[in-house]
């Protein structure tokens, strides 16, 4: 396909020239002329008459037509698409603060298959991973962003009228900065800054000038969200027992002090406000908690409030906790997510219902700026690069009055990235295992403690006990293999996926047959593992190792992969460990394995777990083991 472009091209001819050399696609005088013209902020784009045609209101609007013109034209067939978008602002929210830094590159990838989209926002969350003049423990040793980094995704996102900002925290959540003994003068508790203080206030102050200084945009997240801690450790040794509301509302004013002297547009989450306003300070997005006139007279007005929900299906609760917003009285942003939190895969059982209905309520409710967060909690073994599907879901929403066929999802995200929805979605099954909530709706995880739990020990093997889970990974691992396709650029995402399998079709329930042919007393089987399975796992897991080094170096900064490298050689060593210890007892230098004289135990018993079946593990170390990793005498 040969393309020539007639029109007013000075904006778009850079962005025009990346997205046609993806594609594969020429631009030459005798390729298919195509108008390109404003209009009054509609998309309009087709082929008629033999010439083609992109009518477009706003800058990135253009290269979704493009996308639709290469897309839906490549054969010369005729048509005619209109489209009016439903969302002022959409895109997805990249946390790069877990480990996972994109490199520039791998950004502008991403933004790329953005522009296809017809995305045209990307927010960047950042707790330390930028850089403080002054500051050199800020980031230190993370990966951070330096301000030219910042300004060359800034710059590469604006040719495709994408606007770039900055999601930062001023409050909370800087655990990985504050950890340094020489910045224990900014620390109330573990992750929370100590407010009040006038280098503090300093440091926010020089937080907000150093990270938005590389961005055109004048919109800025200032976070506060999650803060538990505020005014529990040092604060309230200096100032003694203070509402936390008082504290929040007075802090919010300095950051917003700074914003307004700045001329930036401040947006922050919303849940503490619920938070705090809520009986138990717990549940609050219980349909009971309700903001009181005093508490959203004194909330500032000229900050956004961003309703940040992931896991709801039914459009009652978005509608409710949007009602329960409204008092506030501040414009409202709303944040969803794709699953990519604390796992390997992604949760699109939960993830694609979730958006599907919270974005028919948005329409419904009238908001109008929505983000898809992906958040990399505990180490970021997933990565954005598989969320693709469901940024696609996103989009597609941004553009149709109602709801997006699947079909045309579908067929969207295969132009867009290369890969068949049917790959994607495949990814759900990491987790999506016999046990789990129907659509994995309590986000089980089993893909990740069952590869980090410790065979001897087996914390999860009780949990998991009847259930087929190393049968399930072996049929997991031959449909990942189907539907690999070598030519196509994303294909190498579901080498770690499939490998991942190959581990766990053995490893998932190892440690029951260990502690059940050790209870018979039946040492053959134990040799057998000793000598043949457990050596077989650690290959493998070698294996999957090596494959997702390789992934990970292709889109990450190298900061990071050492958490990941340690895991992995965790798994290694207790397989040789154990292998070892089996041979002991087989051959008689020992008289009994005190690992598996221990009763196996339910892990859980919250409702995340029904008590028996698949669940959910936050962190690696709870997976791990059950004894100290760290210890921390004073918390704070």
């Amino acid at each position: 396909m040969k393309l020539t472009f007639q029109g007013q091209l000075t904006e778009l001819q850079t962005g025009i020239d990346l997205l046609l050399r993806d594609l594969g696609v020429a631009c030459g005088e005798d390729g298919l002329i195509v108008r390109v013209e404003p209009s009054g902020g509609e998309l309009e784009v087709g082929v008629k008459g033999g010439e083609g045609y992109i009518r477009y209101g706003a800058k990135h609007q253009f290269f979704r037509g493009l996308g639709l013109l290469v897309q839906k034209g490549r054969d010369g067939a005729e048509f005619e698409l209109r489209e009016k978008q439903q969302f002022d602002t959409i895109g997805p929210m990249f946390d790069l603060s877990r480990n996972g830094v994109l490199t520039v590159g791998a950004f502008q990838f991403l933004l790329r298959k953005m522009a296809l989209m017809g995305l045209n926002t990307v927010m960047l969350y950042m707790e330390d991973t930028y850089e403080i003049e002054g500051e050199p423990y800020f980031g230190y040793m993370r990966g951070r962003y330096s301000q030219a980094e910042l300004k060359e995704i800034d710059d590469y996102a604006d040719q495709f009228g994408i606007e770039a900002f900055p999601s930062i925290q001023t409050l909370a959540h800087l655990e990985e900065f504050l950890k340094w003994e020489p910045v224990k003068e900014y620390k109330d508790t573990k992750g929370a800054l100590l407010v009040g203080s006038e280098k503090t206030d300093r440091l926010v102050e020089r937080m907000i000038r150093s990270v938005s200084a590389p961005f055109r945009s004048k919109k800025i997240h200032i976070g506060m969200d999650e803060a538990e801690e505020l005014g529990r450790g040092k604060y309230l040794d200096h100032n003694g027992h203070v509402s936390r509301f008082d504290i929040m509302t007075g802090h919010l004013e300095k950051v917003l002090s700074v914003t307004r002297s700045m001329g930036l547009k401040p947006m922050m989450w919303s849940d503490m406000f619920l938070k705090l306003a809520s009986a138990n300070g717990e549940d609050y997005y219980g349909h009971e908690t309700q903001i009181p006139e005093e508490m959203a007279r004194r909330i500032p007005k000229d900050v956004d409030m961003v309703y940040w929900d992931y896991n709801h299906v039914d459009s009652k609760d978005y509608e409710t906790l949007i009602a329960k917003h409204r008092p506030l009285g501040n414009n409202l942003v709303f944040a969803g997510a794709v699953w990519v939190f604390n796992t390997f895969g992604v949760n699109y059982g939960l993830s694609l219902p979730a958006t599907e209905t919270a974005l028919t309520v948005c329409k419904k409710e009238g908001i109008r700026e929505v983000y898809a967060t992906m958040w990399g909690d505990d180490g970021m073994e997933s990565n954005p690069y598989i969320a693709f599907l469901g940024l696609q879901l996103y989009a597609e929403h941004a553009y149709t009055e109602g709801s997006p066929s699947e079909a045309d999802v579908a067929e969207r995200v295969k132009f867009c990235t290369g890969i068949d929805a049917d790959a994607y979605m495949q990814l759900r099954y990491l987790d999506e295992t016999p046990g789990a909530e129907p659509n994995n709706q309590k986000q089980s995880n089993p893909s990740k403690f069952l590869l980090y739990q410790d065979v001897l020990l087996g914390l999860f093997d009780k949990q998991i006990e009847g259930l087929a889970m190393n049968e399930h990974y072996a049929e997991l691992e031959q449909a990942f293999a189907q539907r690999r396709n070598p030519e196509a650029e994303l294909d190498y995402l579901f080498d770690v996926p499939q490998k991942l399998a190959r581990v766990l079709k053995v490893k998932s329930e190892i440690g029951i047959a260990l502690k059940r042919a050790y209870d018979a007393g039946d040492k053959d089987t134990l040799k057998r593992i000793a000598k043949d399975t457990l050596p077989l796992i650690a290959q493998s897991v070698k294996d999957l190792r090596a494959a997702h080094r390789k992934q990970w170096l292709t889109m990450f900064k190298v900061f990071g992969w050492e958490v990941i490298d340690i895991r992995y050689g965790g798994v290694i060593n207790r397989l040789d460990t154990a292998g070892m210890r089996l041979m002991d007892y087989v051959e008689g230098r020992i008289d009994r394995i005190d690992e598996l004289e221990q009763e196996r135990l339910v892990y859980s018993t919250t409702n995340r777990f029904n008590q028996k079946g698949a669940g959910w593990c936050s962190y690696y170390y709870r997976m791990a083991s059950p004894n100290v990793f760290f210890h921390v005498l004073n918390p704070f």
